[in-house]
């Protein structure tokens, strides 16, 4: 059976990476979290004091620093996924915190910094047999991939959905908050200047607002078969 790639892009808080994630498994792919390697440069710029007062990146420092950063996904057989590691630490946890949330759409805009995601990631897809996840995906890493989604739902769906998710993590939580970073990343991801955020012409889009996960996963199962005519 031939592989194909898989390209889901989407907003933030979407479902993306859930699905992505669930049908890699099943269908016996690699799996990319690329917002994931997003918010792994945003941990290591918190952690060394390269944003500004003004939440702006120090973007001369970062770039030194850059050869530094090493991204890897180990695969966790407790959760059947993928962790995320940070030069060699496991930081699965630390990057999901509305912390990282609130400083990652800055460092996703640095044209030095996607330059170097985008070509770790083609490096990962190369062979096929990929589902990636994230905003640029389908226009920029694979623009060829042979099967493309756009995600999308309402703000305030998707909002409730991480205060869900950060309350079940025991994180602490406030709704309005959380909305409000929802509404500033769409902002943001949608108007830089280096692959925005937006909806490649060839791509299939899902609006998962009213949409339970089993009835998403099922969804991007029928489109894969199409796809690789199974």
């Amino acid at each position: 059976m031939k592989k194909i790639t898989i390209a889901i892009d989407g907003h933030s808080s979407c479902g993306k990476s859930t699905m992505a994630k669930d049908l890699a498994r099943e269908v016996g792919y690699v799996y990319v979290d690329t917002g994931a390697m997003y918010r792994s440069v945003t941990l290591y710029a918190l952690r060394h004091n390269q944003f500004n007062e003004d939440g702006s990146v120090k973007t001369s420092e970062l770039e030194q620093q850059m050869p530094q950063i090493n991204i890897s996904f180990k695969f966790n057989a407790e959760t059947g996924r993928p962790d995320t590691y940070l030069n060699n630490e496991c930081v699965e946890k630390e990057i999901r915190s509305l912390e990282v949330s609130n400083h990652v759409s800055p460092i996703a805009a640095v044209p030095f910094v996607r330059t170097a995601m985008v070509a770790q990631q083609q490096q990962m897809g190369k062979d096929k047999g990929v589902v990636m996840d994230g905003r640029d995906i389908g226009t920029t890493v694979f623009p060829d991939a042979e099967l493309k989604i756009f995600v999308t739902a309402s703000a305030q769906v998707r909002a409730q959905r991480r205060f869900d998710e950060l309350n079940a993590k025991g994180m602490p939580a406030d709704f309005d908050d959380i909305l409000k970073n929802v509404e500033e990343r769409d902002y943001i991801d949608s108007h830089r200047e280096v692959s925005p955020l937006r909806k490649a012409d060839d791509a299939i889009e899902l609006d998962n607002s009213n949409m339970t996960i089993p009835e998403q996963k099922q969804w991007l199962m029928d489109r894969f078969k199409e796809k690789t005519n199974q």
